[in-house]
């Protein structure tokens, strides 16, 4: 599925409700790995996964080989998140009042995203045996 936009909403202090939507957002690659963007009214919060299901050495190799600083020296807090069925994380930044800026910097996340995904693909294959 190809994606043109992300909504960002802001969600109530527990969580639970939507109260507005902040902004909709173009996009560029990597928008597709997102399943969940939303401001909690501290930051941005925006879960995104492998976007395909992985075997059970791929789960462990792709959270081994993210590479975190990639996110972090961007302004980005990388968090795993292990309960999911395929590798999931949790990226964690400010809310920027400008919605240029805001959508330059969803854009830079779905770059990096895009990026980061397809190098841990790319290593993986010749991994396997690590793994076993």
């Amino acid at each position: 599925m190809d994606f043109s936009s992300l909504v960002l909403m802001e969600k109530d202090k527990e969580g639970k409700v939507f109260i507005r939507e902040l902004g909709s957002y173009v996009v560029n690659e990597g928008a597709e790995y997102i399943k969940k963007l939303y401001y909690n009214g501290e930051k941005v919060v925006a879960f995104f996964d492998t976007k395909v299901d992985v075997e059970d050495w791929e789960y462990s190799a792709a959270y081994d080989l993210m590479d975190e600083s990639v996110f972090s020296s961007k302004g980005f807090h990388i968090i795993d998140v292990d309960d999911e069925y395929n590798p999931t994380w949790c990226a964690e930044f400010d809310y920027i009042d400008d919605y240029e800026e805001m959508g330059k910097k969803i854009n830079l996340l779905c770059t990096l995203i895009n990026n980061e995904l397809k190098r841990i693909f790319s290593v993986m294959k010749d991994k396997k045996e690590d793994y076993i």
